[in-house]
C-alpha cells in the first residue's frame, strides 16, 4: 500500500488497484448481451411489482 504524506502531516494510504483487463471484440459482445438481459429481467420485476401495488390497492 502506497502511503503520502499531506500537508499538515496526515497520512493519506492509496489501495493497490487491480491491473486493467483488455477484451477482445467477442468478450464485449458477450457481457453486452449480458448486461441487456439483466436490464430487461430488471424492467420485467419493476412492471410485475407495480402491477401487484395497483392490484392491492
Amino acid at each position: 500500500m502506497q502511503v503520502t504524506t499531506e500537508d499538515g502531516g496526515r497520512l493519506n494510504a492509496f489501495a493497490k488497484e487491480p491491473r486493467m483487463e483488455v477484451m477482445d471484440a467477442e468478450t464485449s459482445r458477450l457481457r453486452g448481451q449480458g448486461s441487456l438481459m439483466m436490464m430487461i429481467g430488471g424492467a420485467v420485476l419493476v412492471m410485475a411489482l407495480v402491477a401487484v401495488s395497483v392490484a392491492i390497492s
